[in-house]
């Protein structure tokens, strides 16, 4: 299976508040590339979420913007590309409305999440948290919240999902963004 795996971290309780970025690039089930940063959300930082990700204003004063990270990763979202996150609604809500927030158009591409895949293959875990789901699959979770780990889980989920399941199972809970 062929998919990045994508995880954001935000400032605030606003969508368009990304702080961080991680791209988990996987060809035929396996890690072949990754891709973090931290984003300058230019808006402030709520203590709710500082707390949750530990990354601060002063930690990305100097970082790029998300119009300016957005160059070097588009080419990554080509039609017919697919995107795995774990609870998606998020991440791609966080995409759209900071992409739209420097009127870059979100370009399309399909999406499959990682909490739903979960919830229909693993439907005795106690909750369906990242951590609890990685935990369940012998997944490497080293810092949760730290975006690149949760990339690095969610693609790690999707790979042993998709051993377990195969690709058909999976393919019926892709959705188009």
């Amino acid at each position: 299976m062929n998919f990045i795996a994508m995880d954001f971290e935000t400032a605030n309780h606003h969508p368009e508040s990304a702080c961080s970025l991680a791209l988990v690039m996987v060809r035929n089930n396996k890690i072949v590339d990754r891709f973090y940063t931290v984003i300058n959300p230019q808006m402030p930082f709520d203590a709710h979420n500082i707390q949750i990700h530990d990354i601060t204003a002063t930690d990305v004063q100097d970082a790029p913007t998300m119009a300016e990270v957005w160059p070097q990763i588009k080419e990554l979202y080509q039609p017919g590309m697919l995107v795995a996150a774990h609870n998606a609604r998020f991440d791609t809500n966080v995409m759209r409305q900071s992409l739209a927030r420097y009127d870059i158009q979100e370009p399309h591409y399909f999406v499959i999440d990682t909490l739903q895949t979960s919830k229909l293959f693993e439907p005795d875990l106690h909750d369906h948290k990242l951590d609890t789901v990685s935990e369940a699959l012998s997944v490497e979770l080293w810092h949760h919240h730290n975006a690149l780990s949760d990339s690095e889980a969610c693609a790690g989920i999707l790979i042993a999902q998709d051993k377990q399941f195969g690709d058909d199972a999976i393919k019926n809970l892709v959705y188009q963004i």
